[in-house]
């Protein structure tokens, strides 16, 4: 089973940056060959994708990271990175990466979310001075 394991975020002050990473491990998984997806959760709020990048790297960015934000892979580590910068107090959230071998997460997230089972444990991004 693919699993996910996220590192990064923390506490920043407005206008800093961080990068969050999310690694594919178990039995073989090769995480180039999914679609994986950046998603955030704000207290209150429902998930929401920010970003996301297909297995043949083409990217995705919801308007309000456009930008500001860089999703890239590694394939030597079996990593996605999001690189975050210009960071604003609105981006304080829950982040989540998520994978899955259907492609059209990143074209309909709204649609497919309610449906993927691949899912990073979370990291918590703080954005204050």
């Amino acid at each position: 089973q693919l699993q996910l394991v996220q590192s990064g975020g923390g506490l920043v002050q407005p206008g800093g940056s961080l990068r969050l990473s999310c690694a594919g491990s178990g039995s073989g998984f090769n995480l180039d060959l999914f679609a994986v997806g950046w998603f955030r959760q704000a207290p209150g709020l429902g998930r929401d994708m920010i970003s996301c990048i297909k297995s043949n790297s083409r990217t995705y960015y919801k308007d309000s990271v456009k930008g500001r934000f860089t999703i890239s892979r590694d394939s030597a580590k079996n990593t996605v990175y999001l690189q975050m910068n210009s960071l604003k107090p609105e981006d304080t959230a829950i982040y989540y990466c998520t994978a899955d071998g259907v492609e059209d997460m990143c074209d309909r997230p709204e649609f497919w979310a309610q449906f993927l089972r691949n899912w990073g444990q979370g990291t918590q991004v703080t954005v204050s001075s």
